[in-house]
């Protein structure tokens, strides 16, 4: 499928990919760090098969938090999920290791890249094939076919990418473990609009080409929604809106607090919208 046939589908209100059962599903859990800091809330939500979700929400709402816990590196950071539970593919996941995770098939890019920056881009590459064993040709074509800048860059020093290379980069190393649930924290953070743009292009492609399921935190409402099927917004560690991405672009406070397009071009939170109503989805 090419990148103009998922434009048409996506204009004909085809998201490119049917939504399944659940892949993903966070059951109202609680996260605490340093065993005192409460930051997850009784949070729920869910990822489908073969659907790309969006989850957004201002600075220090707990949308990385959610991604650590779901990849399982909560303790890493002296987190920890003390209430609920995950499950992948049916199976309980909540407290085994991010090894283990990405041998089931999640890959997590972190926020602000994190490639390793004194290898070359090829060597990277192979770093993300760790947990299957050493690549084939065809895993590295695949992603050279998937970012093509990377093929002309595979003997450069990763650490003198640019931004904008360095995030098609730690993208592609997620692939090589050929994850069935690719997550990304910030793939837009610090780059410029033309080359999130270009990234987000790519994430697009990988779920309607691939099939690859997306669980993608962002800042920037107004290009996630654009290719997400589903989304959720998140104040305070909870979940407080969700619907489907049309829905979210629709409503008139999300318009306004997320996609600056209030009366007053100015964000809100949730907090001081009286006629607002919390929601939450308790699996």
């Amino acid at each position: 499928m090419t990148s103009s046939t998922v434009d048409t589908q996506r204009a004909a209100g085809d998201p490119g990919a049917v939504p399944g059962r659940s892949l993903l599903a966070i059951n109202n859990i609680e996260v605490i760090y340093d065993e005192v800091i409460l930051v997850l809330r009784g949070l729920s939500l869910e990822v489908p098969t073969g659907s790309i979700v969006a989850l957004l929400g201002s600075n220090g709402a707990g949308k990385s938090t959610t991604l650590k816990a779901a990849s399982g590196l909560l303790p890493t950071e002296h987190g920890e999920i003390t209430d609920g539970s995950i499950t992948f593919d049916g199976a309980d996941i909540t407290h085994i290791d991010a090894a283990e995770r990405v041998k089931r098939g999640i890959s997590l890019c972190m926020e602000g890249r994190h490639v390793f920056e004194h290898l070359t881009v090829q060597e990277n590459l192979i770093a993300g094939a760790y947990t299957k064993g050493r690549p084939s040709k065809s895993d590295l074509e695949l992603v050279y076919e998937y970012f093509p800048r990377l093929r002309d860059l595979r003997s450069r020093t990763a650490g003198f990418l640019s931004g904008g290379e360095q995030q098609m980069l730690a993208i592609g190393r997620a692939l090589m473990a050929k994850p069935t649930l690719l997550m990304l924290d910030e793939p837009s953070l610090g780059l410029a609009p033309l080359l999130v743009q270009e990234i987000f292009g790519y994430i697009e492609r990988l779920n309607a080409e691939l099939g690859t399921t997306v669980f993608v935190v962002e800042q920037n409402a107004s290009r996630a929604l654009a290719i997400a099927h589903h989304g959720y917004i998140m104040e305070q560690g909870r979940i407080v809106l969700e619907g489907s991405a049309t829905e979210l672009r629709d409503n008139p406070d999300v318009k306004e607090f997320y996609l600056g397009l209030g009366e007053e071009g100015s964000r809100k939170s949730y907090r001081d919208v009286k006629h607002y109503k919390r929601r939450k989805r308790w699996l």
